[in-house]
């Protein structure tokens, strides 16, 4: 079965792994281990603290190369193209959902935890392609699968947060400052969750739920930014 599963995702990424075992590593998330006590390899977290450097250096490496912007802009660049909502999208091309080894319990959970699990994993898989295959097979990939977003996000400004964004916007558009307002609060103390709305004088434009009050506005300038279309 997971010979399967390797033979499926190296179609799909365009890499034949010289070392299937490191692809099957990137894979395996903490939580499965945890329901399989005899699991014969570690989870992925080695791997991704090293696809995430991986990662960085190539980006660097392009922008630096590539485009005459100061650091500040390319910074700004950078973080739109690493981060664990555009890793998530991106791990959607080849479908790594479907290949991510997780716990029963982990794997009903379809909200904002899968998405930073699939970043994760994106991360672990560019680890293992370095370690199996050097550095320019990890920079063919990159280029493939993220460097390509780089157009829409400097075209579309999504290298701009969301709060930002949806202020300015706000601002040129109605000519309003938005307002942020706790609607929901759970959790213990040390898991809070929150939902906040975002409003427009009155009207509120947009809702966002994360685990601190700055996640959860900029969640909701997000979902604004999309309910008035302002997001390009």
């Amino acid at each position: 079965m997971f010979d399967d599963k390797i033979s499926q995702l190296e179609s799909k990424i365009g890499f034949k792994f010289k070392n299937k075992d490191l692809l099957l590593q990137a894979l395996t998330h903490r939580s499965y281990i945890n329901e399989n006590a005899k699991w014969h390899l570690d989870h992925n977290e080695r791997l991704e603290f090293l696809g995430d450097a991986v990662l960085e250096l190539i980006v660097t490496e392009y922008l630096y190369n590539n485009y005459p912007n100061p650091e500040g802009e390319m910074t700004n660049w950078r973080a739109a193209l690493v981060n664990a909502n555009m890793l998530s999208k991106i791990s959607g091309e080849f479908s790594l959902n479907d290949f991510v080894l997780l716990s029963r319990g982990e794997a009903r959970d379809t909200g904002r935890a899968r998405q930073y699990i699939l970043a994760n994993a994106i991360e672990a898989v560019i680890g293992a392609i370095y370690l199996d295959q050097g550095y320019e097979p990890s920079k063919q990939f990159i280029s493939r699968f993220v460097l390509k977003e780089l157009p829409n996000i400097i075209e579309k400004r999504l290298y701009r947060d969301p709060k930002s964004l949806f202020q300015e916007y706000a601002q040129e558009h109605v000519g309003i400052t938005p307002t942020y307002e706790v609607l929901e609060e759970w959790g213990p103390d040390h898991a809070r969750n929150f939902k906040i709305g975002v409003f427009l004088d009155k009207e509120m434009a947009g809702s966002g739920k994360g685990p601190s009050k700055q996640e959860a506005q900029q969640e909701a300038a997000n979902d604004a930014l999309c309910k008035k279309g302002w997001n390009g």
